[in-house]
């Protein structure tokens, strides 16, 4: 295999950098709107953009969005885009955060409209939303959650009261429902029900930290629509390139996109581990009814690459598409041997093996439907990252993915070391990287 890493200045500078994967303040604009804490930085698409010269005929793809930062790029580089992403709420967020031909100062209007309805509701009963309450709780007439939905969220993700007053504003924000400002009115909620209200801390793991008994929402709101709304005035009047995010299952590309219209793609896909990645956009999927009962969740679930045993179903079966990949066969004995030894029974410990096989199985469906929707000598970049989730066994992706790429006929140009990171578990550095590749364009 070919590794050419980047210049050494380059790849120093990465591996020193403790930030290299946050939003920089320059790059707030739009991309700030809702970020994930997964999502990869607006500089990383920035370099692949000029590295792979693409201009303004060309045509971007991003087959696992998420929160939309290549297809931002793109449209603020004057590059025309898609995008497909199988989580409701995070596609509902890219599809937001590119439609800016919204009137920002309507915008604004209605928002205030709603935040004195919603603080009219607040003040009657008994509720300042800009001073902490300091009676007693159980006296007041909060709203809830269903049952269901609760059992949906991690326990603990919001305290009583400030979930009190994300659901009386978001009855008020409905009425609005079929106003072209709605979508965003409603991104930025989702922003302050995670960012302002919520008890959650991501790091790189979603957890629960310190309750918040109160904090102010309906300021908080508004003050993320201020930013919105500015972001909005900075470009009214100018022409954009085309940009659209398709709510699908990346590995049918084919059956999805045109063929032969796509000049590059990049792209950060799931990496192989038990992270359910569906948990870092629960509460705001439940809350704002994305997501509402147990089958909700499970059959967006089965539009996902398999990469943890929380999401894999009986009749999966992208792993014929690897059955005779030597490295992969290797990794999956050697986490089984692994399991035996260490004597793990449980159900999700016995699947381990299993689950690392239809990752890259998935992986392959995906590169393999992807390779009629590409042009001849279209570049792509794919940010994966080494992982020894399943009992310590190390599984170096980009090396795996790079492999099958080669047997599906694609080109590997490099392989880029985007930073590293520290694995309390095995004590070793896992390199973060991205892997470059080439369609030739001959199946």
């Amino acid at each position: 295999m070919i590794k050419t890493p980047m210049t050494n200045a380059r790849q120093i500078s990465l591996r020193q950098n403790g930030n290299a994967n946050k939003l920089d303040h320059q790059d707030r604009a739009f991309h700030d709107w809702y970020r994930f804490v997964l999502s990869f930085p607006p500089h990383l698409v920035r370099d692949y953009i000029n590295d792979f010269g693409l201009g303004s005929e060309s045509v971007l793809l991003d087959p696992f969005c998420g929160a939309g930062t290549t297809l931002v790029e793109s449209k603020l580089n004057g590059i025309s885009s898609f995008g497909v992403e199988a989580n409701p709420f995070a596609h509902f967020t890219t599809s937001v955060k590119m439609d800016w031909d919204t009137d920002p100062d309507l915008l604004l209007s209605r928002s205030h409209e709603i935040a004195e309805t919603a603080l009219d509701i607040l003040r009657r009963q008994g509720i300042d939303d800009e001073t902490s309450f300091d009676g007693n709780i159980q006296d007041l007439p909060l709203r809830q959650l269903s049952h269901e939905e609760s059992r949906l969220i991690i326990s603990g993700s919001i305290s009583p009261l400030p979930l009190h007053k994300i659901l009386v504003l978001l009855d008020c924000l409905k009425k609005l429902e079929k106003e072209r400002e709605y979508r965003h009115l409603l991104l930025a909620l989702a922003n302050v029900l995670v960012f302002t209200a919520s008890n959650l801390h991501f790091g790189p793991e979603v957890g629960v930290g310190k309750p918040k008994i109160d904090v102010p929402i309906i300021s908080s709101w508004l003050l993320k629509l201020e930013e919105i709304a500015n972001d909005l005035r900075n470009v009214a009047g100018q022409a954009y390139p085309y940009a659209q995010a398709y709510f699908d299952d990346a590995r049918y590309l084919d059956k999805l996109l045109p063929h032969s219209s796509v000049d590059a793609v990049i792209t950060s896909p799931p990496y192989p581990n038990e992270k359910d990645y569906t948990r870092i956009t629960r509460l705001e999927s439940v809350v704002l009814g994305f997501i509402r009962s147990r089958s909700d969740l499970q059959a967006f679930k089965k539009g996902l690459i398999r990469s943890n045993t929380r999401n894999v179903y009986k009749n999966d079966d992208d792993d014929h598409w690897i059955e005779e990949h030597p490295e992969i066969k290797r990794i999956a004995g050697e986490i089984e041997r692994r399991r035996i030894e260490l004597g793990k029974t449980s159900g999700f410990e016995k699947l381990y093996g299993r689950v690392t096989k239809l990752y890259f199985g998935g992986m392959a469906r995906h590169l393999a439907a992807l390779r009629f929707v590409l042009r001849p000598n279209a570049r792509l970049a794919y940010v994966v990252g080494d992982q020894a989730s399943y009992l310590r066994v190390m599984i170096r992706t980009g090396q795996i993915l790079a492999e099958i790429a080669q047997s599906l006929g694609y080109e590997l140009v490099r392989i880029d070391l985007f930073r590293t990171r520290f694995a309390t578990a095995t004590r070793e550095e896992l390199r973060e990287e991205v892997v470059i590749l080439r369609w030739k364009g001959r199946l």
